[in-house]
């Protein structure tokens, strides 16, 4: 007789991969739990974009999903981008698909709102995984407060330090190649700035990431840095710092800040990029989603799309593995497979061009021009993704 256990599904991590997971879990019928170490709402140090991909992915699950996130405040509704290259030269792209920047601190409680609203799911706040153990028959959880959990199947969308991948894919860590880190402080009274439009600003320095200035709606701007830590560790750059020197001397950003006010502090955080070396995600009785799972797109930063969409992979091979009663790791597989399927050639063409751009301001320079001439506004357009 199998251990009876208190889960069918345990999610760990109730940012956009956990909620969509739980959102995609609604109608089958399984016992789910959404565990998160933080109470909400809580903020997540990100650049605040959300890409229009991750509101289809909600949408196709249910329109009534992203019919209230549009309803979300503070909001900046998105309808295009401002590159300015290395040189001084500018390029906009305009996005296809309809999507908005709001802080984290209020998107992913929204997010969270509608699993509670919409599904049956047990919501565990204030729940810190300390460490996860994986049996022929069942996944075993146990928590910071003592509390421990049994269940079918854990799910870890834990963010980049995953505690679901420290135990049980004792995977070497990844490389600085494809690793970035990143510094974001909040700011207002920011001078030309026009509501609709995120700003890329690339340095002549270091090439390997950029600045950007995204409106979050209500006055506010999520001002970020962003870079390939292989660089931060060569030059021995002190990302905060390097940020406020952008401000004062970028040509495209010196002036735009001299009557803003600086809200809260400049505050770092990791970004596992994907696209290079394939990791598993995978295993006997557990997947990886999101961050976790390495899932941040290389060349553009953003990884709420590839988090809302793994979740919903994971969902679908949670509810295969119940069905046939196997939580094997060959079984597991097809998550893996779908996921390279689905998400893998995104993220290796934005990791090649990445890797391009980064070393050849010249190429920056040219393609910004090219860009700006009549007809290949949408190459450039779909280059960038």
């Amino acid at each position: 007789m199998p251990t009876p256990v208190d889960y069918d599904i345990a999610i760990i991590g109730a940012g956009p991969a956990g909620t969509a997971c739980a959102l995609a879990l609604r109608d089958s019928g399984l016992r789910v739990a959404l565990l998160d170490k933080a109470t909400f709402p809580r903020d997540k140090i990100c650049g605040d974009a959300v890409p229009g991909h991750a509101l289809k992915a909600l949408r196709q699950l249910d329109p009534a999903y992203t019919d209230a996130l549009w309803q979300l405040q503070p909001r900046d509704d998105v309808r295009r981008s401002r590159l300015v290259a290395p040189g001084g030269a500018s390029f906009y792209l305009h996005w296809k698909l309809p999507t908005f920047n709001s802080p984290r601190l209020d998107f992913d409680a929204a997010l969270l709102g509608l699993v509670r609203q919409h599904t049956t799911t047990a919501v565990l706040e204030n729940a810190a995984l300390k460490h996860v153990t994986v049996t022929p028959d069942h996944a075993r959880l146990q928590l910071a407060q003592g509390q421990e959990i049994t269940c079918q199947l854990v799910i870890g969308c834990d963010g980049a330090h995953s505690v679901v991948s420290r135990r049980l894919l004792p995977e070497p860590r990844l490389a600085r190649a494809h690793h970035c880190a990143g510094v974001r402080a909040y700011f207002e009274n920011v001078a030309e700035t026009e509501s609709g439009t995120t700003e890329f600003f690339f340095s002549q320095h270091y090439l390997a990431g950029y600045c950007w200035l995204f409106p979050v709606g209500a006055g506010r701007y999520n001002v970020g840095l962003g870079m390939l830590s292989e660089l931060v560790a060569k030059h021995k750059i002190d990302l905060r710092q390097l940020l406020l020197d952008n401000l004062a001397t970028h040509p495209a950003l010196a002036g735009r800040f001299r009557a803003a006010r600086q809200v809260g502090p400049v505050v770092g955080f990791g970004l596992p990029i994907g696209g290079g070396r394939q990791r598993p995600s995978s295993g006997a009785r557990f997947m990886l989603c999101g961050d976790a799972a390495s899932l941040i797109d290389p060349l553009q930063g953003h990884g709420i799309d590839m988090a809302i969409r793994s979740g919903i992979l994971a969902a679908r091979q949670a509810q295969a593995c119940v069905a046939q009663a196997d939580f094997s790791a060959d079984f597991m597989q097809r998550y893996d497979a779908a996921r390279r399927q689905q998400l893998g050639p995104q993220l290796a063409r934005s990791y090649r061009l990445m890797r391009l751009l980064g070393t050849r301001p010249w190429l920056l320079n040219l393609g910004t021009r090219l860009a700006r001439l009549p007809g290949l506004g949408r190459w450039a357009q779909r280059l960038v993704g």
